[in-house]
């Protein structure tokens, strides 16, 4: 696949959420100023991004960073304050490698803190996994890597109502796997995403 190719791909992906946050947007006239945040949270959110991988030999590495897709990205958490939860989340990032379907991601823990109604911060770490995509596991796609990863991420609610809430987000994951003979690889990826909550 060229770089005009990815380019378009991901360019399609950033269009279809911007096309869902127009469509929903219209909603927050009904929406109630803040949302009933008291006990548990979920969430999941779906949207596009690049990545950019590199081994530690300078193997298998894109040149430039490549279009990927989120879905589903999962969050868990509990209220600990009315606008601080500790949270759990499986992100990560679909992208294609040597013709096949792969996954950056991990299991994190981590906080997030509402600093206004809308805007939160979220940060976290924990297990990086690199992986076949569940759907593309074959005898040349199966290799499962793991180290650590951390992430960042901030998101505002454009709408809210009750025990439920929307958001646009943004989130930059970085991590490091371990491979065989002593290698490692090294990855960053940058998503943007419509996420959807309950609480």
């Amino acid at each position: 696949m060229n770089t005009k190719t990815r380019s378009k791909k991901t360019m399609n992906k950033l269009n279809l959420i911007a096309l869902i946050l127009i469509s929903f947007v219209t909603l927050n006239q009904n929406a109630q100023e803040t949302p009933n945040r008291e006990k548990f949270i979920f969430e999941f959110s779906v949207g596009a991004g690049s990545i950019s991988l590199e081994n530690s030999e300078g193997t298998q590495t894109f040149d430039k960073s490549e279009g990927t897709m989120i879905f589903p990205d999962l969050k868990v958490g509990y209220m600990v304050k009315e606008n601080l939860a500790i949270t759990a989340s499986l992100p990560g990032s679909i992208y294609s490698f040597e013709g096949n379907d792969r996954h950056f991601g991990g299991v994190l823990t981590g906080v997030q803190y509402w600093f206004s109604n809308k805007w939160w911060l979220n940060g976290g770490l924990g297990l990086a996994i690199d992986s076949p995509a569940l759907y593309d596991i074959s005898d040349i796609n199966d290799d499962w890597n793991f180290g650590k990863i951390v992430s960042v991420g901030v998101g505002y609610e454009f709408y809210q109502k009750e025990n439920f809430a929307m958001n646009i987000q943004s989130k930059v994951l970085m991590g490091r796997v371990n491979l065989d003979n002593n290698q490692h690889r090294d990855a960053v990826s940058f998503g943007l995403s419509v996420g959807f909550n309950w609480f």
